[in-house]
């Protein structure tokens, strides 16, 4: 039998075998936000399929071919993102393999280059060698999110639904919070045991992490709540130091993105309303 490591960190650049037929090849695009870079995943031995095949660095998709032999059966993007699917068009070039994905919004953070071949319908099984690959769609960080869950091990491959290590930022208005939540608690009632991130290390006890996740959410939520309550009306930027207090300033540019979020969720429940950029609460 081969050995894997599941716990094996994810390292730049690094090839790593993570669980049976499973292979996770990080993109030299490490930052802030994508953590030491991009994971691309290969499923199967024989005639693989390959999740998020990540920038076009041409390094990188040589390791993908690597792996894989050349034999590439489909490729599969969770979503459109600039670090998830660029090198889709290459490898696709390179292989005749088609690519499967949710059409792309247009909201100005798409890979301008993302173009499917094949639309992945809700529940739609898709072979990867022996084993099989059921697509969740899970919109909320983008409407075109799709995870795939590895049916036969419960391996879940969140894209970035969840991430190791960090919180995803959620972009209005194609983002929503209120259907991002709603997709974690659907994915909270699958089958999965672990999930292997977009960005990352696999994660163990799936159920507890997306318990651990809508809990942060709703806490960050509960800050905002606070602050408007306290103060009546607000505007996002008179209260992004204190509902994250806990964040470095350096990542509040990045963090309001997810406070817009929570507030325009706030907005859809009816617990506020919005005049101009001042975000009105409404009192019990």
């Amino acid at each position: 039998m081969t050995e894997f490591d599941p716990g094996a960190a994810a390292v730049t650049g690094a090839v790593q075998q993570v669980a049976a037929a499973v292979w996770r090849i990080v993109a030299p695009n490490p930052g802030p936000l994508t953590g030491p870079g991009t994971n691309t995943y290969v499923v199967g031995t024989d005639r693989a399929v390959v999740i998020d095949p990540g920038c076009d660095d041409r390094a990188h998709l040589e390791r993908i071919l690597e792996v894989t032999g050349g034999a590439v059966e489909r490729i599969v993007c969770t979503h459109s993102h600039p670090d998830h699917s660029p090198g889709a068009a290459w490898l696709r070039q390179r292989t005749g393999a088609p690519v499967y994905g949710l059409p792309a919004p247009d909201d100005g953070h798409q890979d301008p280059s993302y173009a499917p071949d094949a639309t992945i319908s809700e529940g739609e099984c898709i072979a990867a060698g022996d084993s099989q690959l059921r697509a969740i769609h899970t919109p909320g960080h983008a409407s075109n999110h799709v995870c795939l869950v590895l049916e036969e091990s419960g391996l879940l491959f969140t894209g970035d639904h969840l991430m190791s290590g960090s919180t995803v930022i959620i972009i209005p208005p194609d983002g929503s919070m209120r259907l991002y939540l709603e997709s974690l608690r659907r994915l909270r009632g699958l089958p999965v045991r672990s999930l292997a991130p977009g960005h990352g290390g696999l994660m163990p006890g799936a159920g507890a992490e997306i318990d651990r996740v809508i809990g942060h959410r709703l806490a960050r939520e509960a800050r905002l709540v606070r602050a408007l309550e306290a103060r009546g009306a607000a505007t996002l930027d008179d209260v992004l130091a204190e509902v994250y207090a806990d964040v470095p300033r350096s990542l509040h540019v990045y963090a309001r993105h997810s406070l817009l979020a929570h507030a325009v969720k706030l907005v859809e429940e009816g617990r506020a309303h919005v005049e101009g950029e001042v975000y009105v609460w409404h009192a019990d």
